[in-house]
């Protein structure tokens, strides 16, 4: 018998056909769950790419399940749309797999709009939607090569979870690429917004006078599910 590495049998896990069940029960819905939620603590980098690549055509689908009602995107981009009067603003989706974010952002306005994603499969269903100027593959676990001050507005919902990014760089560094008093609306999964250092994150960027905390407030992240997450709100100072 062929012996998974630990990484592999969580990628297996994570990609059971979602039609698998029981004769005598509902469709298991588990493998779905772990995929949206971003699989285990200590999933490799490379495997969660592995991972959203296989997922990419079928992600938008998954989510639009009615036991799943993914409605982060949408509150991730009404809370963008209230921040801003600005006609001619220019976003950053970061982490925008599919698009669900922009979408949303594209029939509130007529924003500019650029996304990046570590996944070039997911990329590829983005740039089908219309919506976006720029497409760039971006590992959000690393600095981003991109100028300071470029965006008006960041989002980022869904990449804050388990499995993948953490606050250390990438908040500090989509803080750097906002223009002064530009605005990030961002989503952190409720159960890793403290034990995921994301808080302590927040408050030392907001200690360092690089951003002011707007507002963040507990939302549904999966409505259907039950799971929770934190909408963070932050502004850059003018100085910044």
């Amino acid at each position: 018998m062929v012996q998974l590495t630990r990484s592999q049998a969580q990628i297996k896990k994570c990609t059971i056909n979602m039609h698998d069940s029981p004769s005598s029960g509902p469709p298991v819905m588990h493998a779905k769950d772990s995929r949206i939620l971003g699989c285990t603590t200590d999933l490799k980098k490379e495997d969660c790419m592995e991972l959203y690549e296989k997922w990419a055509a079928s992600y938008n689908e998954d989510l639009a399940d009615a036991s799943q009602n993914y409605i982060a995107p949408l509150l991730v981009a009404q809370a963008a749309l209230a921040s801003s009067k600005d006609p001619e603003a220019t976003v950053l989706d970061a982490g925008c797999g599919t698009g669900l974010v922009a979408e949303a952002l594209a029939k509130g306005s007529k924003w500019t709009i650029d996304g990046m994603d570590l996944s070039p499969a997911m990329l590829k269903v983005a740039e089908q939607t219309g919506v976006y100027r720029s497409l760039f593959k971006v590992d959000l676990t690393q600095p981003i090569d991109q100028p300071d001050q470029k965006y008006d507005i960041v989002t980022c919902c869904g990449t804050f979870t388990r499995g993948h990014v953490g606050p250390d760089p990438a908040l500090r560094e989509l803080i750097r690429l906002l223009k002064p008093n530009g605005v990030i609306a961002a989503t952190v999964l409720e159960e890793i917004w403290v034990s995921g250092g994301y808080k302590a994150e927040a408050d030392k960027l907001e200690k360092e006078g690089l951003a002011k905390v707007v507002s963040r407030d507990l939302i549904d992240y999966r409505k259907g599910a039950g799971d929770k997450a934190t909408l963070l709100l932050m502004k850059k100072t003018a100085s910044a």
